[in-house]
């Protein structure tokens, strides 16, 4: 990706504590279904610290994972034994080539919404494409935006509190707001936690693309993948008004 985003180590370090509570019960049955119905290799982009890839690889999944963050691969690779450190790797969706075709290729999470520029989407798109075998698929998930939150924002919301460590709390603490002409989501994520018998706290700020429906269809058939359906929720239900993620699969 042309723009960095690598993820501070103080992020990565809570990264599991943190996303367990707050997503796991979102979208983790979800994609393991479609990772464990594939029979062939798998390819998860954004792969992060493993919150599907451990999981898969040990259920007997041929699964792969890149991602551009190397504070998050540094923290996967721990979890892994060294004979399989060879499936993932730190890289670039976008330019990455590997010399493996996969049946199924995945960026659970909202990892595409950090690809923020229309060309680098396309060809990010189309570089998934190339790593595709005939009758592969690609999925990914971005967020319907909310009306109410674009045009009012968040202000120091805490959307965790927990201890990482016995004894030890960890509190993340979120703020956004929305450049609606550019679709851009500014994010600030403030760290607080408990750290030698004192209260450590850091920030960290990003940005994360907006997607409308039209536009993401518009998106894919602008590459060489083609479109067969955007699901409006992990169910894969139509879309409808209540919506509040796109599901979109694609396929060779």
């Amino acid at each position: 990706m042309s723009h960095s985003f690598e993820y501070p180590d103080f992020v990565a370090r809570f990264y599991d504590i943190i996303y367990k509570k707050v997503r796991s019960g979102v979208d983790t049955e979800y994609f393991m279904n479609k990772i464990l119905g594939t029979s062939g290799k798998v390819l998860e982009i954004g792969v992060g610290t493993g919150r599907f890839f451990i999981n898969a690889l040990e259920k007997g999944a041929d699964i792969y994972g890149i991602d551009i963050s190397k504070s998050m691969i540094d923290i996967l690779k721990t979890k892994l034994n060294p004979e399989n450190h060879y499936r993932v790797i730190t890289g670039d969706a976008a330019s990455t080539k590997l010399d493996i075709k996969f049946d199924l290729i995945l960026a659970p999470f909202h990892v595409f919404a950090h690809v923020l520029e229309t060309t680098e989407q396309i060809t990010c798109l189309n570089n998934v494409y190339e790593h595709l075998d005939e009758k592969g698929r690609f999925i990914f998930d971005v967020f319907v935006p909310n009306p109410k939150l674009m045009a009012e924002g968040i202000n120091e919301v805490t959307d965790f509190e927990g201890e990482y460590e016995p004894g030890r709390k960890v509190r993340r603490i979120v703020s956004s707001k929305t450049d609606i002409v550019n679709q851009l989501l500014d994010v600030t994520m403030k760290f607080v936690w408990d750290e030698n018998n004192k209260q450590a706290e850091k920030e960290w700020s990003l940005q994360m693309r907006l997607f409308f429906r039209y536009e993401l269809e518009y998106l894919v058939k602008r590459s060489k993948l083609t479109l067969v359906n955007i699901f409006g929720d992990y169910q894969e239900n139509l879309l409808n008004s209540d919506s509040k993620e796109f599901i979109v699969v694609c396929k060779k």
